[in-house]
């Protein structure tokens, strides 16, 4: 027997799915107006820029963005175009490849981020209370520990 939604459930459900989509949306289309460089490709750069040696291994860059082996390749392609990533091989395992942020990557990341957060700030962090804020970051954590134990 189906557990269906109360209406408050619903309407907090809905409200929610509507409200991420239309910011990642948002954030998606600003960062791209200002920087040229989608949401997914930023995400990459500052996950290389906090590494050690600015250095991942792309199985990592899969697992880091919850993304497929074949779209992280795709992704670290288009930064090699641009000169901002670079592949190495991987010593310790003949299959595996590196992805290396070149300084030119650096200098793109470092110009797109006040954008990103002005965006961000605009369009969340600035709009909310500091308790709803700390209300959000711990929502959130629930969701995110039930998600990755299911993993």
């Amino acid at each position: 027997m189906t557990n269906w939604l109360t209406d408050d459930e619903q309407l907090a459900w809905r409200t929610y799915s509507s409200a991420t989509r239309l910011l990642f949306d948002r954030l998606e289309r600003d960062l791209t107006s200002q920087s040229d460089m989608p949401v997914t490709y930023y995400e990459l750069l500052v996950i290389l820029s906090e590494a050690p040696d600015r250095t991942r291994r792309m199985s990592d860059l899969a697992r880091f963005t919850r993304s497929k082996p074949s779209r992280i390749s795709h992704a670290v392609n288009k930064l090699e175009q641009a000169g901002w990533v670079r592949r190495e091989h991987f010593a310790a395992d003949r299959r595996g490849w590196l992805a290396v942020l070149t300084d030119e990557g650096m200098a793109a990341l470092e110009a797109a981020a006040p954008g990103h957060v002005e965006s961000v700030r605009a369009h969340l962090v600035d709009l909310l209370t500091p308790e709803q804020l700390q209300q959000l970051r711990e929502i959130h954590q629930v969701l995110l520990d039930h998600l990755v134990d299911e993993e």
